[in-house]
């Protein structure tokens, strides 16, 4: 049996973030994937999807063209050659997360599936390892639902759509969350019919208003939208597939099922670790550590956290300074940004207006339009807003969704996690015109009461006319 450091257990975006500092700091490191290097971000989640879904906004764009004096076409989709410029920024991205690279690093690299045998002990391909600690990365795998017919249906993941090359003549989308909007929008503007089945509503965590502007933007693009429809059965005919919803038979080409995740824990052996989880994750405290205090649980597969790639890679920091430094951490989850990358993009950090109702008990809210921005004129791109969220004049929360939504969060980010007052935004001096400019004037909204128009401020300025030469 042979010692190590630190065995990382996965090779997506958290376990390859602590291999890469763990080794890079002196610690004898070995990384163990069961699957494909890079994890889901990489080849099924964040890089795929978003190639999709630029290849879908160019084709929108030419349809959408005469709003700038540009005759608008109907733009000749070749979906091999899109799929294929998805494979290739795949390709491109996948040296950084190559097993060649990190054996460079000095990473003992083994491609097998790991199984615990003992509270510090794994197994991988009849070889037994022992290390001081053990970090679990595998990340979570789509959660099929238990739906009579289903598993008999050729249906699609996440894991499997971007392998299609052939246009679906018309796509099922069945899960309202980011990802089964995010596919739904893509795919109706590269030509394919498409109808999203949600039990609920769509994006049921994000701000309702949002949701509205996003759910007017779908319905334009011509999604169909089946809301609080409860599936009852599936099934597939000569045709194609179908779901039967309230007695009726929704059918189409193609099903793509994206009705949430479930951790990767399934060939672990847990037990055998004194680690406690399941299929729901691993339970972790505030320091990331398992039940067994040898043993994290970092990224998706970790217990009721987030579950994005930031977070992840935030994740691998955490336990860098506590396995690595011997410092001590802790992970604080309140101001995670996500992003649901549609057209119009909606971006949240903090609490949402509904949430900071319920947990306090004085809240105010701002709403900056960007029809009141100029850059996005120019852009004719003035659909949606940015909310500020605030509680005793310090910011809880920001609400995007417009152009761009992502981007726009970057300083709401840091004046969050950094406790920057508001009236530091609306000094900023940005350039003109830039979209960035939403958050100054939000933040100037909030404040200029508080100046203008202000009795005390007037009798000061009052005062400094008579008195200052």
């Amino acid at each position: 049996m042979s010692g190590q450091d630190l065995i990382v257990i996965g090779a997506g975006s958290a376990g390859l973030s602590v291999a890469s500092g763990a080794v890079q700091m002196g610690l004898r490191v070995v990384l163990i994937e069961g699957r494909v290097m890079g994890g889901d971000c990489l080849n099924h989640g964040c890089v795929p999807s978003k190639a999709l879904i630029a290849a879908a906004s160019a084709a929108h764009a030419m349809r959408t063209a005469d709003r700038f004096g540009i005759r608008a076409v109907e733009p000749v989709i070749d979906f091999p050659a899109v799929m294929a410029h998805v494979a290739g920024i795949i390709a491109e991205i996948a040296p950084h997360d190559s097993q060649e690279r990190f054996e460079g690093l000095g990473v003992r690299v083994i491609r097998g599936m790991a199984r615990f045998t003992g509270p510090d002990e794994v197994t991988v391909n009849g070889e037994r390892l022992k290390a001081r600690r053990i970090v679990i990365a595998t990340g979570s795998r789509p959660l099929i639902p238990q739906i009579p017919g289903l598993a008999d249906v050729p249906y699609l993941t996440n894991e499997s759509v971007f392998d299609l090359r052939a246009l679906p003549g018309h796509l099922l989308v069945l899960g309202g969350g980011p990802i089964g909007v995010e596919m739904a929008q893509a795919f109706r503007r590269l030509g394919a019919a498409v109808t999203l089945v949600e039990a609920g509503s769509i994006l049921g965590h994000d701000d309702p208003e949002a949701v509205d502007i996003l759910r007017t933007t779908l319905g334009r693009d011509g999604v169909v939208l089946r809301e609080q429809a409860r599936v009852e059965a599936a099934g597939q005919d000569g045709s194609g597939v179908w779901l039967s919803v309230g007695g009726e038979r929704i059918a189409g080409s193609h099903l793509l099922v994206a009705t949430g995740r479930r951790a990767g824990v399934s060939s672990l052996d847990l037990d055998q670790a004194g680690v406690e989880g399941d299929e729901g994750g691993i339970r972790v405290n505030a320091a990331l550590r398992t039940t067994n205090r040898k043993v994290f649980a970092i990224g998706d597969v970790a217990a009721g956290l987030p579950r994005f790639t930031h977070v992840a890679g935030y994740h691998a920091g955490i336990v860098i300074r506590q396995a690595v430094l011997g410092l001590p951490a802790k992970a604080d989850h309140a101001t995670i940004p996500r992003v649901t990358y549609t057209a119009p993009e909606l971006a949240q950090i903090g609490m949402t207006e509904t949430e900071a109702r319920e947990a306090l008990n004085s809240v105010e809210t701002v709403r900056k339009a960007f029809a009141e921005n100029d850059r996005a004129r120019t852009a004719r791109e003035t659909e949606g807003w940015l909310k500020l969220v605030l509680h005793r004049g310090r910011p809880v929360g920001v609400t995007i969704v417009g152009p761009h939504a992502g981007e726009l969060l970057a300083p709401w980010s840091l004046a969050m996690s950094s406790g920057t007052r508001l009236s530091r935004i609306a000094g900023l001096v940005l350039p003109y015109p830039t979209l960035s400019e939403v958050a100054k004037s939000a933040a100037g909204t909030y404040l200029s009461p508080k100046l203008f128009g202000n009795p005390w401020v007037e009798r000061f300025a009052r005062l400094v006319q008579r008195v200052v030469p």
